[in-house]
């Protein structure tokens, strides 16, 4: 799958990691304990793994 443009809401994050653990070269917890996009561009099916929505795909 092409990745795409995906961003993280700090505001609904709870620093779980299912998008850091599924998704490690995409994601990781940065020092505030919450998802951080690692390089911009992550899987679109990640979206899915938070079990909050704080992930979501940039149009």
């Amino acid at each position: 799958m092409a990745k795409k443009r995906v961003k993280v809401d700090q505001g609904l994050c709870i620093g779980c990691g299912c998008c850091a653990g599924t998704y490690p070269d995409d994601f990781q917890i940065g020092d505030s304990g919450l998802a951080e996009v690692v390089t911009g561009e992550g899987e679109e099916e990640a979206v899915s793994v938070c079990p909050v929505g704080a992930i979501s795909v940039e149009e």
